[in-house]
């Protein structure tokens, strides 16, 4: 059996999970990164996807998270989400809503450096759409 490690998933409204777990999965900025116990510290930031937490006790849960930052530490990882909810209770018209938004935003953007951040936003968004 795998060690076990402290795992917080945080949005501004709730702490949406607190348990042991043996593996979580982060949509880190960089790529997608595994942490297990005793992994080196590490603060990321975390873009629009999928959190897949595996329980020490053997269960699996699925969050999106649309954005935030992961503060993690040899004996535990914490995930402060922008927003983040359980894939069962996804809104599939709030991630169109979000896309549209973005776009719209995308139009409006008067220099390159912010074309290119709600550029990366909208692809993020897009690819999280298709995932769930």
């Amino acid at each position: 059996m795998a060690e076990s490690f402290n795992f917080e998933l945080v949005s501004p409204e709730r702490l949406l999970l607190s348990e042991a777990a043996s593996e979580v999965i982060l949509p880190g900025a960089d790529g997608e990164m595994t942490v297990m116990a005793n992994h080196a510290p590490v603060m990321t930031t975390i873009k629009p996807g999928i959190v897949e937490v595996k329980s020490a006790e053997g269960g699996s849960n699925r969050y999106v998270v649309f954005g935030g930052f992961a503060d993690i530490l040899p004996e535990g990882c914490t995930v402060l989400a922008e927003s983040a909810v359980h894939v069962d209770e996804i809104d599939h018209e709030d991630i169109a809503q979000r896309i549209q938004n973005t776009r719209e935003d995308l139009q409006d953007a008067t220099d390159d450096a912010e074309k290119a951040r709600i550029s990366e936003k909208l692809d993020h968004l897009t690819t999280l759409q298709s995932a769930v």
